[in-house]
């Protein structure tokens, strides 16, 4: 199934995340993870490239290929952009497609570790990828864009114009960058209607589970804490186990925020972490119930 037929109904969609782990003798705790995501029965599950350039396109496939060939739910494989040949591009798409994976998340990526130099790919930004990926095949393509800004681009004016580039490209729908100010979703997309932006806006939400992801969402990612945020981290930094159910509960209400201000449409970066599956799950089915 294509994601985008989901949206299309403009009924309430809760989707999560996984990455593939960096070792395959890992293999057997996410497979427990995700039969427990699977049982939620979410929209999709997106299954990353790997955070930093570090993923294994073979290791997302296997993944990818599991949720979708065995688990009976919707997949959605990364690739990549940065630094990949159109060559190998088109391998992975053969790849995926004997896998009946039929969705892509087409990011522009981080460089691998370790990677110096200019990147010698083939395709520049995302939307090269994008267009690539929708004539190579029936492909249902999605991609990012960034409520706050992408960190490394100083006009937040040009997010918009990039965002409508990856429309063009054929993206089907575009997914969050994930923020914690609920009201940087809304600017986003009040201003990306008059920008001719009209594809779906999904919003991902990531729960915090400790400070330190805290300081990497910062630096990486450049997303802003309000102020609930920060005397969270604050009340509960020597309590480890308190700050992830606040996080989470943090989390359940943006999602609830999201919902009554009509955006229902919830991405839930789950880190593999079922309990945050769960959670966001009970309190999504409870708006959706409520709503009713």
């Amino acid at each position: 199934m294509h994601i985008k037929e989901l949206y299309e109904k403009n009924d309430p969609v809760i989707s999560f995340e996984v990455f593939p782990p960096k070792q395959e003798s890992a293999l057997e705790t996410i497979t427990n993870s995700l039969g427990q995501m699977a049982r939620l029965n979410p929209g999709f599950i997106s299954v990353t490239y790997g955070a930093g350039g570090t993923g294994s396109n073979s290791m997302t496939t296997t993944i990818a290929s599991l949720i979708q060939n065995k688990l009976g739910a919707t997949p959605m494989a990364h690739l990549t952009a940065i630094a990949a040949k159109a060559s190998d591009i088109s391998a992975t798409l053969e790849d995926l497609k004997s896998n009946n994976i039929v969705n892509i998340m087409a990011l522009r990526g981080d460089l691998p570790e370790g990677f110096s130099g200019n990147p010698d790919g083939d395709f520049k930004y995302a939307y090269n990828l994008i267009e690539f990926i929708k004539e190579s095949g029936d492909f249902c393509c999605g991609g990012a864009f960034y409520p706050e800004g992408h960190i490394g681009c100083d006009n937040l004016d040009d997010n918009y114009s990039h965002a409508y580039a990856k429309q063009v490209a054929g993206a089907d729908f575009l997914v969050s960058q994930l923020f914690f100010d609920n009201e940087k979703f809304y600017d986003f997309a009040d201003k990306a209607l008059t920008k001719g932006i009209s594809i779906p806006l999904v919003a991902g939400i990531m729960p915090i589970l400790g400070k330190s992801q805290v300081q990497r969402m910062i630096f990486q990612c450049g997303v802003s804490l309000p102020s609930s945020i920060i005397r969270i981290l604050h009340k509960y930094e020597n309590s480890p186990g308190d700050l992830q159910k606040a996080g989470i509960e943090y989390a359940c209400n943006q999602i609830e925020a999201l919902f009554k201000n009509g955006h229902k449409f919830i991405h839930v970066y789950s880190m593999n972490k079922p309990e945050i599956a769960i959670a966001c799950k009970t309190k999504f089915d409870e708006l959706v119930s409520g709503g009713k």
